[in-house]
């Protein structure tokens, strides 16, 4: 019997970081302590300012209507400001933002506005597990191009100039990079737009939602560069910074025809993002950034201990992540090996083990693009953190 379900929605892959999440979950409701270190999210509240700011945009009983499509002119302006100042984006302005319900709905807004069928799009990989599925959603190709544990899992310029072809018609790339936690410097960004910049026609997809998570000094964006305003669109937004996950505010800095198209399909398919959310945004953005410096310092600190444990556990290689919050150890090692019950021949398997045996939740290298991998976030309590890399040293000491 055929399904009456699209083939668009059959031939989509589940988001693999949800899945171990959802998996996690059913196994801690059944009364099983799993150290959750699958998802992207920070551990942390959203700063105080930040609530207050809601809790006033309640109160004040004018945020309930349906906002503007694009967001409210002041958060627009705000954002468009903020690039300005801290991004060196000079043309950023208000006409440029849309404010969508999440740097996702960005992203996936974006490549239903730029994408035709058979178009191609190149991804530096290893890459965000929604990338790929987003781009043959709307109809495209990916293109992966991949980084080695050598080069800190960064793609070249000259990996993206080969790629191209008469089909490329946009390029993605993180950073901070989810999941290797990788920081692109200006001149390797430099190098990549001149490459971009040969192309007619060519748009650049800058994702740097990890932006206030760089471990190496200031974030720099490919939008600021000579010529590359007009053939990038910068997707941001405050899930990670701000610690605002389930508030789901994020934007894209576009060419004004790409914002006004993007603004076009996002009325057809949810409106304007949540007027509340945006109040907190708004509040975010131009507020106190103490909150943000502070969680990034804890996050800084955890990294030093969760490299310190994983450099004492045999077979564990790995590379020292400058921004975000992920680790993304090579696991080849312990391929071939068996414990308890399990075979290891993959990535994959070694999740399934640990989270039997170490009940630690943790996410397969292949939902990255890289089949050698673990995803391991350290967006958790320095205790928490701790106790599963004690976990996961145990029971990989027990493959044989």
């Amino acid at each position: 019997m055929n399904s009456i379900l699209s083939d668009r929605i059959l031939n989509m892959e589940e988001s693999a970081t949800l899945a171990m999440a959802k998996k996690a979950r059913e196994l801690k409701s059944q009364g099983i302590d799993i150290i959750g270190l699958s998802l992207g999210e920070p551990d942390f509240k959203t700063p105080k300012h930040i609530q207050e700011a809601a809790k006033s945009a309640i109160d004040e009983g004018k945020y309930f209507s349906y906002p503007p499509v694009a967001g409210y002119q002041d958060l627009r302006e705000a954002i468009a400001k903020k690039l300005r100042e801290e991004n060196n984006i000079s043309e950023a302005k208000a006409e440029n933002i849309v404010v969508s319900t999440g740097a996702k709905h960005s992203i996936a807004n974006t490549f239903m506005c730029l994408l035709n069928e058979g178009d191609e799009v190149v991804i530096f990989s290893p890459y965000w597990v929604s990338y790929a599925e987003i781009i043959k959603l709307a109809g495209g190709v990916p293109v992966l191009i991949e980084g080695t544990l050598e080069n800190n899992f960064k793609a070249t310029a000259e990996q993206l100039e080969e790629a191209l072809t008469d089909k490329t018609k946009a390029v993605i790339y993180s950073s901070p990079c989810n999941p290797t936690g990788s920081v692109f410097s200006q001149s390797e960004l430099e190098a990549i737009a001149e490459v971009v910049k040969k192309k007619e026609g060519l748009m650049v997809i800058a994702d740097e939602i990890y932006e206030l998570i760089n471990f190496t000094g200031k974030n720099f964006s490919i939008g600021s560069l000579p010529g590359m305003f007009e053939r990038t669109i910068t997707v941001n937004g405050f899930s990670k910074g701000y610690a605002m996950t389930g508030w789901r505010v994020g934007y894209i800095c576009a060419p004004v025809e790409i914002a006004k198209a993007v603004e076009k399909i996002q009325g057809q398919f949810t409106s304007g993002g949540t007027g509340i959310a945006q109040r907190a945004a708004l509040a975010a953005i131009s507020g106190d950034q103490n909150p943000s410096k502070e969680m990034a310092e804890a996050y800084l600190n955890r990294r030093k201990i969760v490299l310190d444990l994983l450099q004492e556990i045999p077979g564990i290689k790995t590379h020292i992540p400058e921004g975000a919050f992920y680790f993304f150890p090579d696991v080849t090692a312990f391929f071939g090996k068996s414990a308890h019950g399990y075979s290891i021949n993959n990535a994959d398997d070694l999740c399934l083990y640990l989270l039997d045996v170490a009940n630690i939740s943790l996410v397969t290298g292949a939902a990255f693009g890289a089949d050698n991998c673990v995803r391991l976030s350290y967006a958790a309590s320095e205790e928490d953190l701790k106790e599963a890399l004690k976990r996961m040293k145990k029971a990989l000491g027990e493959l044989s």
